[in-house]
């Protein structure tokens, strides 16, 4: 749990300081008679305040077709986006807002994903993060959570990953990392004792676009654990699951 929790505060401090680094939100003017902010980014949720024609207005993000605003008195709701089209930029044209599609796929800079998958017969869950580089290369880090039947396994990886194809919607990669696995058998009968043992792993894998900022993952993991024994493990891992990339 500890070496999740750490992995966790790593995600969370990347995914952060991408977010602070581009805090210069886009800011409009209502040209309608006025325009309405909900508590939340839907039409079931209520409208809980008019913004009045003229009045400026800062975009701050986006959730499918709902925006979330502030007015010049701090006051932050949600608005769809037909209404926040009808509003001008600060030199005066109709403003437009540009659809996610596979052309953003192609130039993301950031992954955060959820896995499930097979870790030589053990149910795993994984949690990724990955950072571009450049289109074909990028940096990833995982905590992976393995149980079965004799023993559970905690992971916490750290990769370099090649994608030699990135304008493809199903895009292969291939990767090489390093990290460490925790193992903790399930004895009950006999005192076992937990191993943390280092390891290197090869991963091969592709991303495949789905819609907007959506995609689905699909790798294979063989992982070399050098353990204090006389032998060395090798273990294999499917696993699948869906990212968001921004």
């Amino acid at each position: 749990m500890r070496i999740i929790i750490f992995f966790l505060f790593i995600l969370q401090i990347l995914v952060g300081g991408a977010a602070q680094a581009k805090d210069d939100f886009l800011e409009v003017i209502v040209a309608d008679p006025f325009l309405n902010m909900r508590t939340g980014p839907g039409s079931n949720y209520p409208i809980f305040h008019i913004v009045e024609r003229g009045e400026k207005i800062k975009v701050l993000k986006r959730k499918t077709d709902w925006f979330k605003i502030r007015n010049r008195k701090g006051k932050e709701g949600w608005t769809h986006r037909n209404e926040l089209s009808q509003t001008l930029t600060l030199d005066g044209k109709r403003t437009t807002f540009k659809d996610i599609t596979i052309e953003d796929f192609k130039k993301r800079n950031w992954e955060l994903g959820l896995l499930s998958g097979d870790f030589e017969g053990a149910a795993s869950i994984t949690l990724y993060g990955s950072h571009y580089f450049t289109q074909t290369l990028s940096t990833e880090i995982s905590a992976t959570h393995a149980i079965g039947n004799f023993s559970s396994s905690v992971l916490a990886n750290i990769k370099l990953a090649a994608h030699p194809f990135p304008e493809w919607r199903v895009s292969p990669f291939f990767a090489l990392g390093i990290g460490i696995i925790q193992t903790t058998p399930n004895a009950t009968l006999v005192k076992a004792v937990d191993r943390t043992d280092p390891m290197a792993n090869v991963t091969i894998g592709a991303n495949i676009y789905l819609k907007k900022k959506y995609m689905l993952r699909l790798e294979y993991n063989n992982y070399k654990v050098f353990t204090s024994r006389n032998n060395n493990e090798e273990i294999g891992e499917w696993k699948a699951g869906f990212a968001a990339f921004f």
